[in-house]
């Protein structure tokens, strides 16, 4: 049962191209659901939907949060599609199996007067406070992924149109658009970027001291650094940045399908739960302003 697990995971690694961090996350699960069986059968035929649902019932028993157990869910039955499709098994028994609901978090943001000010006070005097400024505004003003910053190249920037040409997930490339700020931020970094150039033959966009790509850990590591160093009462990662872009567009505009549009989601119904934060928006703005929800002075 194990050797078609490792066909399984290969075809994702290297015929689909899936990151090895997936990869292996999703062989984690699959393994996990195999240490459940604990040998009682010799084929995946075997395997019955009553076994998955206990198996999840178990993680859920032991704690497991929703998305924990959706996630072992949703990587068992892509794993059962692929028996079926190579004919190990006649159906897959995680048809239909639904994990338990997932409370939905709203994205965390810092809104528009702090995050503009911790920017405006960013120090860009020497090259890599250019750089580290360059990538935050960047991060803040087009809304993009973490992995969509670190893997941008020279040519991934258009100053022509103000647009970034960034690899999005599925390894689809998408064109998004960037403001002013960063339009001359990212001029003065291309004039710095020559400090830390080892290698001409390098067209990664931000450098690393010693003149390599620079990797997303040590990207959130420079956004922590900033953000402890000017204040701010929590971490600063990237994401935060990508939501407080899409939170402040929407807010401004109310154009839902122009922010899914911006973040890149394949689906409208990501993007909506921004619509709770634009509500909570429209709430405080109503208590403040309108003469009927004030209340009255004793």
């Amino acid at each position: 049962m194990e050797k078609v697990v490792q066909q399984y995971c290969d075809r994702l690694l290297h015929e689909k191209q899936y990151s090895e961090h997936t990869v292996n996350n999703y062989r984690r699960q699959i393994d996990d659901f195999l240490i459940f069986l604990d040998n009682q059968y010799q084929q995946w035929k075997q395997v019955t939907s009553q076994d998955i649902r206990l198996w999840m019932a178990r993680h859920h028993r032991q704690g497991a949060s929703a998305a924990t157990i959706g996630l072992k869910l949703s990587s068992l039955r892509g794993f059962l599609d692929y028996l079926v499709a190579k004919k190990v098994i006649k159906t897959n028994p995680a048809t239909g199996l639904r994990g338990p609901k997932k409370a939905k978090r709203l994205p965390k943001n810092i809104d528009v007067d702090t995050l503009n000010n911790f920017i405006d006070n960013l120090p860009e005097d020497e090259p890599i406070e250019v750089r580290d400024k360059a990538m935050i505004e960047l991060l803040y003003s087009a809304g993009i992924r973490l992995s969509e910053l670190s893997s941008m190249d020279i040519n991934s920037v258009s100053f022509s149109d103000q647009t970034l040409r960034v690899l999005g997930k599925g390894n689809k490339i998408r064109e998004v658009p960037f403001g002013q700020a960063a339009n001359k931020l990212l001029k003065k970094w291309l004039k710095n970027r020559v400090v830390f150039v080892k290698d001409n033959s390098e067209q990664a966009l931000f450098l690393s001291s010693r003149g390599q790509r620079l990797g997303n850990r040590a990207i959130q590591q420079r956004l922590n650094y900033w953000g402890r160093k000017q204040g701010l009462t929590d971490v600063l990662h990237p994401h935060k940045l990508r939501h407080s872009c899409a939170t402040h567009v929407l807010e401004s505009s109310s154009d839902l399908r122009a922010v899914q549009e911006l973040l890149g989601h394949a689906s409208i119904a990501t993007t909506q739960i921004y619509t709770h934060l634009d509500f909570q928006h429209l709430a405080k703005t109503y208590d403040a302003a309108h003469p009927r929800a004030r209340k009255k002075k004793d």
